[in-house]
C-alpha cells in the first residue's frame, strides 16, 4: 500500500529553498506503520462503547463519538489522534500565516524564510497523522477525528509581534506535547514516530525564539530547559489540551487520556 502526502500550495513570492522532509521517505514510514497498526480483527472484542470495537489490550477506548461528542480515545490510537488534533492546530496556524496580506512586507525575509518552512512541515505532519489514523483505525470512517475549526479571536496574522509570540506558544506547547505523551505510546514504531517529529518541534520552537530574541540564549532558554537536569518541559495531555482549546473551536473530550 503507498500513502501519498501532498503539500497545499501557498500564495507567496518565496520559494521554498529546501526540502527538510522527503515525501518520498515519509510515504516508506507511513507504509510501516500502518502494517503494524491495530487493524486485526483478532486484535479486537466488541464492547457497549459507541464504537462498538476496544482494544484486548486493556488500553482503553478507541477514539470516536461517545455521548454526542468526539472522544480522543486512549492507548497508542488515542495517543496518534491527540498528536493529529495539535498538528491540525499548528499547520491552520502558518497556513494564515503566510498567506495573510502582510506576509511578504511585514516579516524580514528570513522571517518569511522560517515561517514557510515550518507551515511546510506542520502540513506534512498534518497529513501523515490522517494517512496513519485511517490506516490504522479499525473504523475510521466513525473513528478519525474530523477536521477541527479554529478561532484565534484578535489575533493579527499581519503583525510581526503576535504572528512570532502566538507560534512561540504553539511550538513550545508542541515540544512539551509530544515529551508528555511519549510514555503512554506501547507501540516501538508509534514511539519512533513521535521522537522524530518532536525533535523536528523543538527545530521550530529554537527558530522562533532566534527570530524573537537574535543572538541570545532564548533558543534553549532555561523557561523551557531545566536547568539542572538539561531536559525539556513536559505536559500531560490535559494540560496540553486546555492551553490549545483556546485556539481550537471543534469541541472534543480527551477522557481516556491523563
Amino acid at each position: 500500500m503507498k500513502n501519498v502526502v501532498q503539500i497545499k500550495e501557498v500564495n507567496s513570492s518565496i520559494k521554498n529553498r529546501r526540502e527538510f522532509l522527503k515525501i518520498s521517505g515519509l510515504t516508506v514510514l507511513s507504509t510501516g506503520l500502518l502494517l503494524s497498526g491495530c487493524n486485526n480483527n483478532d486484535d479486537l472484542i466488541l464492547s457497549p462503547n459507541s464504537t462498538g470495537l476496544t482494544s484486548k489490550y486493556g488500553q482503553g477506548h478507541f477514539p470516536g463519538i461517545k455521548d454526542g461528542v468526539f472522544d480522543l480515545g486512549a492507548g497508542d490510537l488515542g495517543v496518534l489522534t491527540y498528536a493529529y488534533a495539535l498538528e491540525q492546530l499548528e499547520a491552520d496556524f502558518y497556513t494564515k500565516v503566510v498567506n495573510a496580506s502582510g506576509f511578504t512586507t511585514n516579516f524580514t525575509a528570513e522571517d518569511q524564510q522560517v515561517l514557510q518552512d515550518l507551515y511546510y512541515h506542520e502540513v506534512i505532519h498534518r497529513e501523515f497523522f490522517k494517512t496513519a489514523l485511517t490506516g490504522a483505525l479499525p473504523n475510521p470512517k466513525k473513528q478519525l477525528l474530523p477536521d477541527l475549526e479554529f478561532n484565534y479571536g484578535s489575533l493579527n496574522f499581519s503583525s510581526r509581534s503576535q504572528v512570532l509570540a502566538t507560534a512561540k506558544a504553539l511550538e513550545d506547547t508542541g515540544v512539551a506535547a509530544y515529551n508528555g505523551a511519549g510514555r503512554l505510546i506501547t507501540n516501538p514504531d508509534y514511539l519512533l514516530l513521535a521522537g522524530k517529529i518532536v525533535s523536528v518541534e523543538a527545530r521550530h520552537a529554537s527558530a522562533i525564539r532566534s527570530l524573537i530574541n537574535p543572538n541570545s540564549k532564548d533558543f534553549a532558554g532555561d523557561d523551557v530547559v531545566d536547568t539542572t537536569t538539561g531536559l525539556d518541559a513536559k505536559k500531560n495531555p490535559s494540560e496540553v489540551i486546555a492551553i490549545a482549546s483556546g485556539f481550537i473551536a471543534t469541541t472534543f473530550t480527551a477522557l481516556y487520556l491523563p
